[in-house]
């Protein structure tokens, strides 16, 4: 949805990809519930803190909403597992692939997660569409590139697409 700058700490480097917006607008209307789930490992490092992952989703979500278009929830997880803050250094079940997040989300919005698709930039985005019955689709922006370059891991994407829209139409298609 929006370009990689590494670990964001500026809302200026936010920048978003063409038609990405346009994408959320069209789940929207085909009445799909808009999440986003991301690890925020910034947090843990001590790069930024959180009340800074907040303000940079609140102006997330003031672009899409300018642009007719609606995300649901954000869901972030601050952990890691060697994080020199103490305060977030953990193992937990929300830093993807783990399902915390969607487990959460599905609480929320009562979710049929087999129903549900993840979109992501990472294998760890596929394998946490596989560890609750979903499917996850791989796209090339971002860190995808360099993710299809890896040996994969134990998990197959339904789809490899160039960017979000590709994937949203492909999502579209198979549900009507």
């Amino acid at each position: 949805m929006i370009e990689e700058v590494g670990y964001l700490d500026r809302l200026d480097r936010i920048v978003f990809y063409p038609w990405s917006i346009d994408a959320v607008r069209l789940l929207n209307r085909a009445g799909f519930k808009v999440i986003i789930v991301t690890n925020q490992s910034g947090v843990a490092r001590g790069m930024f803190e959180e009340c800074f992952v907040e303000e940079a989703h609140e102006f997330i979500d003031g672009r899409v909403r300018e642009g007719n278009a609606l995300i649901d929830r954000f869901y972030y997880c601050p952990h890691h597992p060697d994080a020199p803050i103490e305060a977030y250094r953990q193992k937990c079940e929300c830093r993807k692939p783990s399902p915390g997040m969607v487990r959460q989300a599905q609480r929320d919005f009562h979710l049929d997660l087999e129903r549900s698709f993840v979109i992501g930039d990472r294998w760890h985005d596929v394998e946490l569409a596989q560890s609750f019955g979903g499917l996850g689709l791989l796209v090339r922006t971002g860190y995808g590139e360099a993710e299809i370059a890896k040996p994969r891991p134990k998990v197959n994407a339904a789809l490899i697409a160039p960017e979000l829209m590709t994937a949203v139409g492909w999502i579209l298609r198979r549900i009507a």
